[in-house]
C-alpha cells in the first residue's frame, strides 16, 4: 500500500510542477486543489484525528471559549466543537458530490441530444431549462427539500434539480457551434450516423467546459447544503453538520459564543472556496485564447 502511494505521489509531482509554470492560472489550480485535499482528508481521517465523539454531549463546559483542553471551544451542549468541525464535512462532501454526478448524469445527455437535434426538440427542452434557471436556486431548492423531506439523496435530488439547467446550457452553446465545424459536416457527408458523432467529434470537445462547470458546481452544491440545513430542511440533527452549527451558533451569538459559529463557518467558506478557484483555474487553462 506504501509503495503504491509512493508511486502516485511520484506521478503527481510532474503534474504539479507544469501547473506552477502556467502562471496565475496554474496556481489558482494548485491552491484550490491543496485546500480541498486538505479539508477532504481531514473528513475521511476524522475516526483517527477527532478527540471526541461529534454528537456527545457535556464532554466538556458549557460554551466554553476556546482553550488548550478545547481548541475551539464547546456549544450549548457541551460538544467539542474541535471534533464536530473535523465530522462535519462528511455529509456536506457526500451531497455535494451525489448533486453534481446527478448533474452531469441528466443536464449533459439533454444538452447533448437536445442541441445537436435541433428545432423544436431545442426549443422546447430550451424553454423548460430555462423557466427552472429562472428560479432562484436557495428558494427552489428549498421548496424541493420541503417537499422531499430531509436525508442525504433528498437534498441531493433538489439540489440538482436546481443546477442541471447550467450544464444544460454551457453543452447546449458548445454544440451549436461544434456541429457547425467543417470537420462535423465532413463525417456527416461521409455518412456517419449522428450517435457516432456525438461520441467522437462533439462530447470530447465538451468534456473541459462540463469538468470547469462541475468543480464550481461543487461549491455551489457546498453553500446550497448548507442553507438547506440552516433552514432545517437538511439532515437529521443527530448528524455532525456545519450547518447545524451554524443554525445554533447563530442563536448563541449575543451570548458572545463566537466560536460556535465561526469555525464552521470558515470551514465552508474554505471548502467552497478550493473548489471554486480550481474551476476557475482550470477554466482559464482550458481557454484557447490563454493558450494563444
Amino acid at each position: 500500500m506504501q509503495t503504491e502511494r509512493g508511486r502516485i505521489i511520484v506521478q503527481l509531482i510532474p503534474q504539479f510542477v507544469r501547473l506552477s509554470k502556467r502562471g496565475m492560472a496554474g496556481w489558482t489550480v494548485l491552491i484550490g486543489s491543496v485546500i480541498v485535499v486538505a479539508v477532504v482528508g481531514m473528513t475521511l481521517l476524522a475516526p483517527w484525528i477527532a478527540p471526541h465523539n461529534p454528537i456527545a454531549i457535556n464532554v466538556g463546559p458549557i460554551m466554553a471559549a476556546p482553550s488548550s483542553e478545547f481548541p475551539l471551544g464547546t456549544n450549548h451542549l457541551g460538544q467539542d466543537m474541535l471534533s464536530r468541525v473535523i465530522w462535519g464535512g462528511s455529509m456536506v462532501l457526500q451531497v455535494a458530490l451525489i448533486s453534481v454526478a446527478m448533474c452531469v448524469a441528466v443536464g449533459v445527455p439533454i444538452g447533448l441530444l437536445a442541441s445537436y437535434a435541433g428545432g423544436n426538440t431545442d426549443k422546447g427542452t430550451s424553454l423548460v431549462m430555462d423557466s427552472i434557471y429562472a428560479f432562484p436556486g436557495l428558494v427552489l431548492a428549498i421548496a424541493i427539500a420541503a417537499m422531499l423531506g430531509r436525508g442525504v439523496l433528498n437534498m441531493s435530488l433538489a439540489i440538482a434539480v436546481v443546477y442541471v439547467p447550467s450544464y444544460y446550457r454551457i453543452v447546449r452553446s458548445q454544440v451549436l457551434t461544434i456541429k457547425e465545424l467543417s470537420y462535423v459536416e465532413a463525417a456527416r457527408a461521409l455518412g456517419a450516423k449522428s450517435r457516432s458523432i456525438i461520441l467522437r467529434y462533439v462530447m470530447p470537445n465538451v468534456v473541459p467546459s462540463v469538468v470547469s462547470v462541475a468543480t464550481i458546481n461543487f461549491a455551489d452544491a457546498i453553500l446550497t447544503a448548507a442553507g438547506l440545513t440552516f433552514v432545517g430542511l437538511g439532515l437529521s440533527v443527530a448528524v455532525p453538520d456545519w450547518g447545524w452549527d451554524l443554525t445554533y451558533g447563530r442563536q448563541l451569538l449575543p451570548a458572545g459564543a463566537w466560536w460556535v459559529i465561526a469555525f464552521p463557518g470558515l470551514m465552508i467558506v474554505l471548502l467552497a472556496l478550493g473548489f471554486t478557484l480550481i474551476g476557475e483555474g482550470l477554466s482559464e487553462l482550458w481557454s484557447p485564447r490563454l493558450e494563444q
